[in-house]
């Protein structure tokens, strides 16, 4: 009785600590007249030496001025080192009434949608992209795919809120966000996605992709040994099945099969995360109180305040804080590091960037673990728009 009482009294202390700072700086904000909105911080010089690199799909650490090639519109020219009857063949999978070809597959700028019935009707910007970039545009539903769940290279945007969603796209349009590793090259095409869109097109993007569920997507494994990968596209790929090499201290995130995710896209296969052991408990408890103890009747903080502060106690999220459970843990660590090192600087962001400013890299591997572990709450679907 007396560890539980004092686990509740640490959990409400900290508790407490987060909301008056997250009233406080809500009051800061709100104060402000519109032209007189609290300066965003300028962002520091970046530490490529400490960078999670296993979260930005690389394996070292960039050069002095190295960057990120730009990505190639996608397209529908065959592959001249493949078979064109091969690359052209309609092809069925399990449990879909579609049939796409390869070149159907590759077509960023008209997404197949293998299971139409698991979503609403795909707008335009959603199956296209947007209009003003004409052959040079890709739909969003091409990397975050159709149910929005998106893959650890991008990311799971499925149920986020509305006006999230919409903060994220300004924050890239006005350079508030950008990757902390200067390699990455579909951050650079998000940014060029984003100034694209039209007013509408932001909105109609958003909408459909808060209206979607987020169902579990990501199973994650403790594991002290990982199959050895090549990284392509900025992710792992097994090159066998066994597991060989030591973890260390990353998160090994890949698809559960990688034919149905590279070469079929298939919306309904997942990944699985491998983590070190220890990771979750760890993880756990940055999370629920942020590593704070109590020595006797004595309360030592800890390093961070804990997530479920402005997350909820079941991470979903509320006002500017969006849902976290059951994300890409490849995501999360990149989220915070980039907020970190100042390269994500948005307005609602800068509290957090206090909040984390302690963690290490190895706290990042296991908060990023811990939240990926949890699965989502049910919820319905949302309902199809097909007979609308």
């Amino acid at each position: 009785m007396k560890e539980k009482l004092k686990t509740a009294v640490l959990v409400v202390t900290s508790f407490v600590i987060g909301v008056v700072a997250t009233r406080y700086y809500d009051a800061r904000r709100l104060a402000a007249k519109p032209d007189e909105v609290p300066p965003v911080a300028n962002a520091q010089r970046v530490d490529l030496e400490h960078e999670p690199l296993w979260a930005y799909g690389f394996e070292k650490p960039a050069s002095p001025d190295e960057t990120a090639k730009p990505q190639a519109p996608p397209n529908r020219n065959l592959r001249p080192n493949e078979d064109a009857a091969e690359q052209t063949r309609l092809r069925p999978l399990a449990g879909s009434k579609a049939k796409y070809s390869l070149v159907d597959i590759r077509d960023g700028q008209n997404v197949i949608d293998w299971f139409p019935q698991d979503h609403p009707v795909m707008p335009d910007v959603i199956k296209h992209g947007p209009a003003s970039l004409a052959d040079k545009k890709r739909g969003c539903g091409s990397c975050h795919l159709p149910n929005g769940k998106g893959r650890p290279e991008n990311a799971g945007v499925a149920a986020l809120p509305t006006t999230y969603i919409i903060r994220q796209l300004n924050d890239f349009r006005s350079g508030k966000r950008h990757s902390a590793d200067p390699r990455k090259p579909n951050t650079n095409t998000m940014i060029e996605l984003a100034k694209a869109l039209s007013d509408d097109e932001l909105k109609e993007a958003a909408e459909y992709f808060s209206s979607l569920s987020f169902t579990p997507w990501i199973r994650v494994v403790e594991t002290d040994l990982v199959p050895k990968s090549r990284i392509v596209g900025n992710l792992f790929l097994p090159l066998e099945p066994e597991k060989t090499e030591p973890i260390g201290s990353r998160i090994i995130e890949m698809p559960e099969d990688e034919e149905q995710t590279e070469t079929y896209r298939n919306p309904h296969v997942g990944f699985v995360a491998y983590v070190p052991p220890g990771s979750l408990a760890k993880g756990k408890d940055l999370v629920t109180t942020g590593g704070a103890r109590m020595v006797g009747t004595e309360f030592i903080p800890g390093k961070n305040t804990p997530c479920i502060t402005c997350h909820r106690e079941d991470l979903m999220g509320a006002v500017d804080s969006p849902p976290i459970v059951g994300r890409s843990p490849s995501y999360i660590a990149r989220q915070l590091w980039d907020i970190q090192q100042g390269t994500r600087n948005g307005e609602a962001v800068q509290l957090m960037k206090v909040t984390i400013a302690k963690l290490t890299p190895d706290d990042i591997v296991a908060i990023a673990a811990y939240i990926a572990s949890l699965p989502p709450p049910r919820k319905a679907a949302a309902p199809s728009t097909a007979s609308r």
